[in-house]
Parts: structure tokens; C-alpha cells; sequence
């Protein structure tokens, strides 16, 4: 009998969560990989820089990789490309302005070889078995586009990020019409976007933000500091434009959208009008109603230059009063703590902040749920895989699929590491790959675990504790010490007393051990931290991190 051939789907990030989007579609030993993107760390993540997919899988069948698919240039799709790419030997398609942040990324990370094919929309490559479409969607930066790749068993339709948006700044709408077509010729499997899916309606479109920039900037008596996010390419054009017409000079601070504002000028994403865009030193030198500053930290990160800004702690730039601050952007879920931080100390330094949703400041990038109801209707697939959203967006996603009269048993609410396996008979969740989440800390690449974390949590919530002691290599006695170093648990001039027990509870107990002929270090460590950690848990109600250094002479 012959063997049934079988296309997997295999989210590695994205699903249950919002970042890190990362999925592998198979056909048997022919595989896709589309997106590598990068997450932000949650509160408990104490010290950690980004956390990107645990990508094993990808490496593990690294032979059967044929090339990685790029939907558009956010981090959350492109960020984990310069550490997936040190292990992999494999090309890239990617839109221009895609591949150009994408290329910038890697020239830091000192990758310069890597093979990268530049894709239009409606585009074609074909890679094994594989048939691949691009198709144009609109987004918050420009050169979005969904897939369609095309295998022996079927279509499947991956939407990347999208809203419909008829009037958008670059002028090139959703391809409708593509995904129509695709959808009259038969639609496996749709994967589409749910991060707006708990919104009703439309989501507006991103030249309502234009037209509240240009009364702002006409309202602005003194500077304008204006943040964003840096790869939204759109919203700095607009905000250009806006200073352009009111006579106002650019400045661009900030490592990423400097970054992003060369790249994108340079391949002709941005127009910006001659003159327009000056050095910050020209702007810092000119009247207030002349002086336009462009900047990152609309997220409240703490080393961007807003919040070094709000916090009077960056070199070149100091808020005066008068200023209007300008945070076109939503707090992602968990930094609305960070940006109400950043904007009570705008307040306090003078300045005049819009930073609310009903602001008219920021439109999302995503579809609301009228539009994904549209994708879906207009690719009518057979089954579907609600995907980039945390778990109930995901649920909703597929209560929505049902209410346009999909079946229950053809939509797949899967989890980051599930394989949705597809035959000639119909299709099913096949067991799980290796899936999770990569801590990136400096330099370190998943070299911190569970278990450091909980140690940089006890010692951020407890402090730590350090005992120092010699002891005698032939009788076991104490000959110098202890000596007790505490940091973060409490203050020691007002807590001698119980420093000074705690150094008699250690005498105790290492007598004790010498009575019972105790003498293997590991023990005798052990012993001094139960003790240590019963007196001071019944002196303070803390558990500090007890570390006993023990010295042996002769």
C-alpha cells in the first residue's frame, strides 16, 4: 500500500501570545518557514532582553528547509532572524523595504552572506513542491503581504498581518481581488490574523491619522516632540508631511528610527520635501514653532530617548515647557504601567502630552472583526487556523468562523508547537513538536532558564544573604567568622542584633556538625542555609537568598 503524503502545519510562536510569530509548513520532507520574529519580555522576565521561539525543530530539519518567507518588516516577524540565521543556510523572500530592515539587522549581528530574493506583490517562486504567491495587504508599514502557497493537497492562505484600508498612504490597497480569486478556486486552509478580533466594525484607516496630525502641528505653539513606533513608516510620513506644511524642520533621535528613516529613504518609502529633514542640533537651535522632533519610546521602554526625555536624562534633548508631546501609539498589553510613568513625568517637566486613544493619534494595523470576516468570506476555506493572538483572541476568531457557517470540527484553536496534519481523507491535530520561548539576556542566548529566573525573583523581592566562614581542615572548628554581607534584604545598622544571632545560629549549627562528624561541604552548606533561613523567616517574613561560603585551612 502507498504511503499517504501528508502537509503539516506547525505554529512555533505566535499562537496564545502576541510576538514571535514563527510557523513551518510541510509537505512531507519539503518544508516552508514563514515569519522569525521576536517577542517583548513579560514583567517577570526579570533582566531579559528579548525572547524569541524556541526554533530546535527548524534545526533538527535544517536538510528539508527550502527558504524562509517574510510577511513584512515588524520585529515580531523579523527579530529573531539574526540568531536563527547563524544556524541556517537558507534563502529569503522578502518584499524591499522587508529585506532592507532585515538586512540592517543582520550587518549587526555580522551576518553579510546570507542569500535574499526581493518579492513583488503577485510575485511567484517556486520551491520544491511548494508554489508560493505573494499577495499585497495593507498593514502599518509598507510592503505587507499574505501568502498563498500552493501544495499538491491544497492552497493554504497565510494573511500575515492586515487591515482593509481603502484610503492608505501609499495609495496600494489590499489585493481583494486575489484573494477572491483564490478564494473562487479553492482555499485549503486559511491562517489569518486575530489580534483586532475582540474589536467590532472597521478598523480606520491610517490617513484619519494625517489629517489630527495637521491640526496639531497647526495648534502647536512651541515644538513638537512626536513618538512612534519606528518601523511604522506610514505614520512618519505623515507626520513629515505635517511639518512640512507648517513650516516646521525634522530632527530624528533614536537609534531604531534613525535607522529606520535612512532605510526606508533610501529605497523611496518616505518623501520627504528638501531641507525638511535637518541634524538635532539644527532643530535644538531654531524658535519652538519651528522645531519638529521624531522619536521611539511610545511604549515607555526605559532606555528609549522619550523616557530618557520625560526623565531629564538624555544628552542632547531637554523637555521645556510648553512642548507638545505626541504619543501616536497604543500601550502594547503589559506596558501601560511603563508609558503612564513616561507621561506623568512629561507632565511634570511642563509639557502638554496627547496621548489618548480617542486622540485620533493612532489607528490600529490590524483587520477589526468586520474585516475578518470579509477574508474570510472572500477565501472560503475548507479549514481554518486562527493564528498571531493571545488564547481567547484566538477563541474568538473561531466563534466568528462559525457565525459565517464553518464547521466547528474544520477550525483548529491550536497552541504554539501542535501539528495540524492534512491528508486526501481530511485533516486533524497530530501530536506536538518541541515549541517554547528562547530568553535572549546580552550576549547569552537561552543560557537562562526557569531556574535563574527564579533566583533574579528571590533576589529582587528578598535580597540576598552571604555568610563567610574558615574553618580548621583537621578538627572542623571555626577560625575566623562568621562574617555576614547582606544586599537588598536589610539594612544592617538597624538590624545588628539579628545579624549577631544569625552569627550564633551558624556556631550552633557547625558544632552540631562537628559532633556528628559532618564534614562534607555540601552538608555542612546546607545545614547553615536551613537554619539561617528558619531564624530570619520568623524574624522578617522573608526568604533572602542564604549563600554560605566555607574556606578550609590547615
Amino acid at each position: 500500500m502507498p504511503r499517504e503524503h501528508k502537509l503539516q502545519i506547525i505554529p512555533l510562536g505566535g499562537l496564545g501570545e502576541i510576538g514571535k510569530n514563527m510557523t513551518v509548513i510541510r509537505y512531507d520532507n519539503q518544508m516552508l518557514l514563514v515569519d522569525a520574529g521576536l517577542a517583548f519580555p513579560e514583567d517577570e522576565m526579570l533582566g531579559i532582553d528579548i525572547v524569541i521561539p524556541d526554533y530546535s525543530y527548524v534545526i533538527e530539519n535544517k536538510e528539508s528547509l527550502l527558504g524562509i518567507l517574510v510577511t513584512h518588516g515588524h520585529e515580531d516577524h523579523i527579530g529573531a532572524l539574526p540568531y536563527l540565521l547563524r544556524d541556517l543556510d537558507v534563502p529569503i523572500f522578502a518584499t524591499r523595504l522587508t529585506l532592507g530592515l532585515i538586512q540592517s539587522k543582520l550587518k549587526e549581528s555580522n551576518l553579510n552572506n546570507i542569500k535574499a530574493t526581493v518579492v513583488q506583490p503577485r510575485d511567484v517562486v517556486k520551491l520544491g513542491v511548494f508554489r508560493v504567491e505573494f499577495i499585497r495587504v495593507n498593514h502599518s508599514i509598507p510592503d505587507a503581504v499574505g501568502l498563498a502557497v500552493h501544495t499538491p493537497l491544497g492552497t493554504v492562505i497565510h494573511t500575515g498581518d492586515f487591515k482593509l484600508d481603502h484610503t492608505p498612504v501609499s495609495g496600494e490597497t489590499l489585493d481583494i481581488h486575489k484573494f477572491a480569486e483564490l478564494g473562487d478556486k479553492g482555499v485549503l486552509c486559511l491562517m489569518s490574523d486575530s489580534t483586532n478580533v475582540e474589536r467590532p466594525g472597521f478598523t480606520m484607516s491610517e490617513s484619519r491619522v494625517g489629517q489630527t496630525f495637521d491640526e496639531a502641528f497647526r495648534n502647536a505653539k512651541e515644538r513638537i516632540i512626536l513618538a512612534s513606533f519606528a518601523s511604522n513608516v506610514h505614520r512618519i510620513q505623515q507626520a513629515i508631511t505635517a511639518a512640512y506644511k507648517t513650516n516646521r524642520k525634522v530632527a530624528v533621535v533614536g537609534r531604531s528610527m534613525v535607522n529606520v528613516v535612512t532605510i526606508a529613504n533610501e529605497l523611496g518609502y518616505l518623501d520627504i520635501p528638501e531641507d525638511t529633514l535637518v541634524d538635532i542640533e539644527e532643530v535644538l537651535s531654531l524658535p519652538g514653532s519651528r522645531a519638529c522632533i521624531l522619536t521611539t519610546g511610545s511604549q515607555g521602554e526605559p532606555m528609549s530617548a522619550l523616557t530618557r526625555m520625560a526623565m531629564n536624562d538624555h544628552r542632547r534633548v531637554e523637555i521645556q515647557p510648553g512642548d507638545t508631546v505626541i504619543i501616536s501609539a497604543n500601550p502594547i498589553p503589559g506596558n501601560e504601567k511603563s508609558v503612564a510613568r513616561t507621561i506623568d513625568h512629561l507632565f511634570k517637566q511642563g509639557a502638554y502630552v496627547i496621548y489618548e486613544a480617542i486622540s485620533g493619534m493612532h489607528v490600529s494595523g490590524h483587520g477589526s472583526q468586520e474585516e475578518l470576516k470579509l477574508m474570510l468570506n472572500m477565501t472560503r476555506p475548507r479549514y481554518f487556523i486562527p493564528v498571531h493572538g493571545e488564547y481567547r483572541m484566538l477563541i474568538k476568531h473561531a466563534e466568528l468562523a462559525e457565525q459565517l457557517g464553518m464547521a466547528r470540527e474544520n477550525i483548529f484553536v491550536a497552541e504554539n508547537g501542535s501539528i495540524v496534519e492534512f491528508t486526501r481523507s481530511g485533516a486533524s491535530l497530530g501530536g506536538k513538536v518541541t515549541a517554547g520561548k528562547v530568553l535572549i539576556d546580552g550576549l547569552g542566548v537561552g543560557d537562562v532558564g526557569n531556574i535563574v529566573l527564579r533566583d533574579r525573583k528571590q533576589l529582587s523581592q528578598d535580597g540576598i544573604l552571604i555568610v563567610v566562614m574558615t574553618l580548621s581542615r583537621s578538627t572542623g572548628a571555626i577560625l575566623a567568622g562568621p562574617d555576614v554581607v547582606t544586599r537588598g534584604f536589610v539594612y544592617v545598622r538597624e538590624s545588628e542584633s539579628m545579624l549577631e544571632e544569625a552569627k550564633e545560629k551558624v556556631r550552633q549549627t557547625m558544632l552540631r556538625c562537628r559532633e556528628n562528624k559532618i564534614t562534607e561541604w555540601a552538608i555542612l552548606k546546607s545545614q547553615v542555609r536551613d537554619a539561617l533561613s528558619r531564624h530570619f523567616y520568623e524574624k522578617t517574613r522573608r526568604r533572602p537568598m542564604i549563600l554560605p561560603i566555607i574556606q578550609e585551612i590547615e
